[in-house]
């Protein structure tokens, strides 16, 4: 691999997806979360207004943001940097999220990660990274209301030596009042998968029709990056948002994609408590 200087930037974050992290978070997700059925069908957990006005009511947050280098280490040393949140009053979300970053830095499938919680993560790298290694890891909500909190996880890691780094991010959905996360099972409607699927495609085949590059060349673009589908989902005021990891579903330069499937075309597929009450 390709070294660089020490007069060089460190590289950007990009260029590798850590899906083994997130299959990992995934199982986070499933032994806090568990698989119980969610809240009565008739009370909705998506209200009718917009994020501005749902947000005032959501969990209280304090951030959780340092970043340091190696102890005692001179010259060049290798960076940690985290930007994150805990939840006062709400210990299990606040580990989940804790849990979860620190699972998105092990990259390694064939394997357990030696740690799980941030604090361990952060000896482990200390006695491993090399001297230009950088790891950053975040933590934001993107949405939340009186009754969900739907909070996005970024994983960011460079090596000494790699021509790249490696990029990756997870949506949770937690229940505010259940106090456990929502898998995307958890959302669904029974049997409803083919159908969400399907809503996803089609959402992605409007997506595609904003672009010019794909416009140009459709079946080479759809060739080169076939449509996916995900469970990386999470509820928002407005509907579905679906994010895809760096090359998934498109070149680099496209970003980590964002799809939107509306609640109006998700009736009948989500259960009736993700939809918002109809007026």
């Amino acid at each position: 691999m390709p070294m660089h200087s020490p007069s060089e930037p460190r590289p950007p974050f990009y260029g590798r997806t850590a899906l083994p992290a997130l299959a990992l978070v995934l199982v986070l997700v499933l032994v806090l979360g568990g698989c119980a059925s969610g809240p009565q069908d008739n009370l909705s957990l998506v209200p009718a207004q917009l994020d501005q006005q749902t947000s005032r009511d959501g969990l209280f947050t304090q951030p959780v943001k340092w970043s340091r280098t190696r102890p005692g280490c001179q010259g060049e040393c290798p960076k940690l940097t985290v930007d994150s949140l805990a939840f006062p009053g709400h210990p299990r979300l606040t580990g989940l999220v804790d849990h979860a970053l620190a699972a998105m830095t092990w990259v390694d499938a064939q394997s357990a990660a030696p740690y799980d919680t941030l604090d361990g993560f952060e000896a482990y790298y200390w006695k491993t990274a090399e001297s230009r290694d950088e790891v950053q890891l975040s933590a934001r909500t993107r949405y939340r209301n009186e009754r969900l909190t739907v909070v996005e996880l970024d994983a960011g890691q460079y090596r000494t030596g790699m021509a790249h780094g490696m990029a990756g991010s997870q949506l949770l959905n937690w229940d505010n009042t259940a106090e456990k996360a929502l898998t995307i099972d958890n959302l669904l409607a029974p049997g409803a998968r083919p159908a969400f699927d399907a809503a996803l495609r089609a959402e992605h085949a409007r997506w595609l029709d904003q672009h010019a590059d794909a416009i140009d060349n459709r079946d080479n673009f759809n060739r080169m990056w076939p449509f996916a589908p995900s469970d990386n989902v999470g509820l928002t005021d407005l509907g579905v948002l679906v994010k895809y990891q760096p090359y998934e579903i498109a070149p680099y330069a496209w970003g980590q994609p964002e799809l939107l499937i509306p609640y109006d075309r998700l009736r009948d597929i989500l259960r009736p408590q993700f939809l918002p009450p109809t007026s």
